[in-house]
């Protein structure tokens, strides 16, 4: 295991996690869900209220997250709002990290909540995700591409350009499902089989509806902490090791390769700051809102070559006995998606390095031990942003 301290800095460990209401849930505030999930990670790391000073938050209010703060009673004097798409929180806790490790706060609470779900059934918003046609966008607009339609464009790129199949693409919402059943807090947990996403109904060329996230309620909270802190709190750490974050583009036309993820970057620099290399990591977590988005960052990751992402995921590597466990919880596409959902990629890989993943679905390493080293790396926009975290054990 290498080195967790870097010159004149502290170690920074993940001491609680929570995941709020998930699923559907109707009659409560996006407000509300932030709170669920604080109260419940602070509850789980044992510590109280007044620990805090830091605060990282995106996605709600018009000032966040000054709004945020206020509603949890917190007055933090370290916040972060990098709103950068469903990565923001893998990019806020490396900030966060940062953060503590140079001595500007003592503990940083991440948390996010949405009621995405509700609010289209309620007719408050709709199934559609607009981000306006100003700045490079206004010269998209005009055609009329939605955020599926990009990423659709991307993957059938890598088909074209690698010959990958919507059979492999399949393989990815299968195995997803095939966690999710052993999780008691996902959303869909029936089987499913690659015939099922085939003959789906189709959202945007390539993709059928199986090949989407779903849409939920929900919310979680993460809560880092310094060395010393860690002495103080109820559950085992999880060591920051490595972080990277990357921005690539944000009009398709500016991007120069769609086969190729900003995870590309990001990944490379946060295995080269914790010093290990993709081979030696246990389970990796990765945004999922499409099954493509799997497949492409597995191999910006490293964990396979350019593209030969389609040949690795059909063998069942990523199921949570596999050669690389993958989205443990089922993911996006089957577990939980309440729309930024980086900082629930960080919650499930802190339950699996410290053994609490629940009867049923933790993983272990072929030696029978629990894993030591997991990945999370989160993606924003359409493949616009990257943040990638490399977790440890003790």
């Amino acid at each position: 295991m290498p080195s967790l301290v870097r010159a004149g800095s502290r170690k920074v460990a993940v001491v609680g996690v929570a995941l709020a209401d998930c699923g559907r849930v109707d009659g409560v505030t996006p407000y509300a869900l932030h709170a669920q999930a604080a109260r419940r990670a602070l509850a789980d790391a044992g510590l109280g209220r007044d620990a805090v000073d830091g605060l990282a938050s995106a996605g709600l209010g018009t000032l966040a997250p000054v709004e945020v703060a206020e509603y949890l009673g917190l007055r933090p004097r370290w916040v972060d709002s990098t709103s950068v798409g469903g990565a923001a929180w893998e990019v806020m806790a490396a900030h966060a990290a940062d953060a503590v490790a140079a001595g500007r706060a003592n503990a940083v609470l991440l948390v996010y909540g949405s009621t995405a779900r509700a609010d289209v059934r309620a007719g408050r918003r709709t199934g559609d995700l607009s981000f306006g046609a100003r700045g490079p966008l206004q010269f998209e607009a005009p055609y009329g591409h939605t955020l599926i339609a990009k990423y659709a464009m991307a993957a059938r790129r890598h088909m074209h350009a690698y010959g990958t199949t919507l059979e492999q693409l399949a393989a990815v919402a299968v195995q997803a499902r095939a966690n999710a059943a052993a999780n008691p807090e996902a959303l869909f947990r029936n089987p499913i089989t690659v015939d099922d996403v085939l003959g789906g109904p189709v959202i945007a060329d390539p993709f059928t509806r199986l090949h989407c996230c779903l849409r939920s309620d929900g919310g979680c909270a993460v809560l880092l902490v310094a060395e010393e802190l860690v002495r103080e709190c109820a559950q085992p750490p999880v060591w920051v090791l490595g972080s990277g974050e990357h921005v690539s583009h944000s009009a398709m036309s500016a991007w120069e390769d769609f086969t190729v993820s900003p995870a590309a970057v990001s990944g490379r620099l946060a295995f080269e700051r914790a010093g290990v290399r993709p081979a030696e990591i246990d389970l990796a977590q990765i945004y999922d809102a499409f099954t493509y988005m799997t497949l492409v960052t597995l191999e910006d990751l490293g964990f396979c070559a350019k593209g030969e992402g389609g040949a690795f995921v059909e063998r069942g590597r990523l199921l949570r006995d596999g050669d690389l466990p993958t989205n443990t919880d089922g993911g996006g596409l089957s577990a939980q998606h309440p729309g930024m959902r980086g900082l629930f990629l960080v919650v499930e890989a802190v339950r699996q390095l410290r053994g609490r993943a629940g009867e049923g679905r933790q993983v272990h390493r072929r030696d029978g031990t629990l894993p030591r080293l997991a990945v999370a790396s989160g993606t924003g926009g359409w493949f616009c942003s990257s943040g990638t975290l490399v977790l440890a054990r003790d």
